[in-house]
């Protein structure tokens, strides 16, 4: 096979290779590789500044980051409490977890629009993985393929089938779509993908746990919760609301009633007013702290001066100097000197078995509190702490909201559904209802946005312009059509590769939109029905498995999942070979050729 391209081709070609090499190499961030690949191309004319700029201004673009807010309305607000404990459940093994989570995922994606739908699956997940101590990079991409492979099920399920459906209409005097027709080969292909990730995962699919769970010499903090009396925790084992679990955090007695149980089995059912002692490492304090039904033994906390809102989680080490060497908490004063309340006491590994106001403090201990943010500042150079560092802020989740975020999530989908708003209209809207009805803070929504993803897409539609614009696309996609000769069933399975593959290093759409003239043409020529290719490349279109910037939804997990480029490759290939392999056979059997 012989390209023939402009030098503007061969240029482009070279670009994305080099693009591609580079984030194999997971030596730089993906955001300034792809970047940095968009320069070269625009220094060098193959996209206009319009062209390479486009990008930010892309619907789908914006419309992923406006849903970083959206979600942030429904975490803030314990929305993603009722997703792990209503919809996750459970899990019994990693295979029956990642079921769990491909299952609702595949069967939302089929009538909506998959973005959203991961959107709010992403941080549900990866509170869900803490809680059950499983491997976040386990669950993140099998998220993502079954979203994908979900939206193939119907004719609405992702925007690549419309975009076809609308070139058949037009092109073509063929009949259009119905909603339901490609679940011939939709659900086959969803079933492929959950049969292949539960069957393959062990091997293909890395497991990276976080750094928590590494170390074993970390500080440990004894740190007591009280089980509010209205709690959602109250009836439930120790085992199903996830306290087992949570990584680098153990449960070593509950103070019920005046009677102290240790060994706590994980059958032991929660009751109100239980006192649960913990020992771990800070992160998993800090997720403690988050968990609905549960707060800070400590009554000092609801003694604090500024509002919850203002508050934070500060560390600060006792000098030998400070004047609580020796005191008690309670002895010392410490909220009335100092406005904070110790939460949690570490001692070198050491285990506290006193209540917090009764601990003696020593120099050297490490106190985790809750502050105000100017703590730190007023602190960090006082004689009373060697070190004095802030953690995080402390949002109060606003759990009497949760059924507001609810509502404003299902009209957003539900406008999107019914054709009412655009998805970016939609979203747009419920994120400014978030703010407003305050299920979320503008201070939080800021920081909820991803820029290195959506950067990444940006840049990716300005690479995926510079590959139609130079010819490079139509050129490969020519020859590889031209390798089927005069057989219609090795003609369906060129379409299919090509199609994947300009999915895989450009976008889904721009893949459909490149390969339907060709597809049309090859049909035509071999005088055979054009059915059969149209499904082909929606099937192909969307089976962006092998690279994370083939598909919003594999950018959406790469840095949550913690995963290199190379984990795509590894794990996506075989399952587009797959896929591709089943869409081979079962599609000329149902639209026939």
């Amino acid at each position: 096979m012989i390209l023939t391209m402009a030098w503007e081709g061969w240029f482009t070609v070279f670009v994305v290779f080099l693009c591609f090499g580079l984030l194999a190499s997971n030596r730089f961030s993906p955001d300034l590789i792809l970047v940095a690949g968009l320069t070269l191309l625009l220094v060098f004319g193959i996209v206009s500044p319009e062209q390479a700029l486009a990008g930010l201004a892309n619907e789908g673009m914006v419309t992923v980051a406006v849903l970083y807010i959206v979600v942030t309305g429904f975490r803030e607000t314990g929305g993603i409490n009722w997703i792990v404990e209503s919809v996750l459940g459970f899990p019994r093994s990693l295979q029956h977890a990642q079921l769990k989570v491909m299952a609702p995922v595949a069967a939302l994606s089929a009538f909506l629009n998959n973005t959203p739908v991961v959107a709010i699956f992403i941080p549900a997940i990866d509170d869900w993985a803490k809680r059950y101590r499983l491997s976040v990079s386990k669950l993140m991409l099998p998220l993502s393929y079954a979203a994908i492979a979900g939206g193939t099920c119907t004719l609405i399920g992702t925007s690549t089938n419309l975009v076809i459906n609308g070139l058949v209409i037009s092109e073509t005097e063929l009949p259009h779509f119905g909603i339901f027709d490609l679940a011939w080969i939709g659900v086959p292909v969803t079933l492929l993908v959950f049969i292949y990730v539960m069957v393959s995962q062990r091997w293909l699919l890395p497991e990276r746990r976080p750094a928590v769970s590494k170390f074993g010499d970390a500080r440990e903090y004894t740190v007591e919760m009280l089980v509010e009396a209205d709690s959602p925790l109250v009836g439930k084992s120790i085992e199903q609301v996830g306290l087992r679990q949570l990584p680098g955090l153990y449960l070593i007695e509950i103070e019920r009633k005046g009677q102290v149980l240790t060994a706590v089995a994980p059958h032991e059912r929660l009751q109100a007013d239980d006192r649960l002692v913990f020992v771990g490492v800070v992160e998993s304090v800090i997720d403690l702290q988050r968990i609905a039904g549960l707060k800070p033994a400590t009554n000092q906390v609801f003694k604090l001066h500024p509002p919850r809102q203002e508050r934070c989680l500060t560390e600060a080490v006792i000098s030998n100097t400070s004047p609580l060497v020796g005191k008690t908490v309670r002895e010392g004063r410490f909220r009335s000197i100092y406005n904070a309340a110790i939460i949690a006491v570490a001692r070198n590994g050491e285990k506290i078995c006193e209540k917090i106001g009764d601990i003696k403090l020593r120099t050297g201990d490490t106190l985790l509190m809750v502050s105000h943010p100017n703590f730190l500042e007023q602190h960090q150079n006082s004689r009373d702490f060697f070190l004095v560092s802030g953690l995080c802020e402390l949002e109060p989740v606003r759990y009497k909201r949760a059924p507001l975020a609810v509502a404003i999530l299902v009209a957003m989908v539900t406008t999107v559904a019914l054709g009412w708003f655009s998805m970016l209209k939609a979203a747009m809207l419920a994120a400014g209802f978030m703010i407003i009805t305050r299920c979320t803070t503008g201070r939080i929504a800021r920081r909820a946005v991803d820029w290195q993803v959506l950067v990444v897409i940006a840049a990716s539609f300005g690479i995926a312009t510079a590959m139609q614009n130079s010819g490079a696309a139509m050129a490969i996609a020519q020859s590889l059509i031209a390798l089927a000769g005069d057989t219609p069933w090795l003609a369906l399975a060129v379409v299919f590769a090509a199609t994947a593959l300009f999915s895989a290093i450009a976008t889904n759409n721009a893949a459909a939109v490149i390969m339907f003239p060709i597809a049309l043409s090859t049909a035509a020529g071999l005088g055979v029905s054009f059915l059969p290719f149209a499904v082909t490349i929606m099937v192909a279109a969307s089976a962006s498995f092998a690279t994370p910037i083939g598909y919003q939804t594999n950018l959406m997990v790469y840095g949550v999942g913690g995963y290199h480029f190379k984990d795509y490759l590894y794990f996506g290939i075989p399952l587009t070979l797959l896929v591709g392999i089943v869409t081979v056979i079962i599609v000329p059997w149902v639209w026939h050729l």
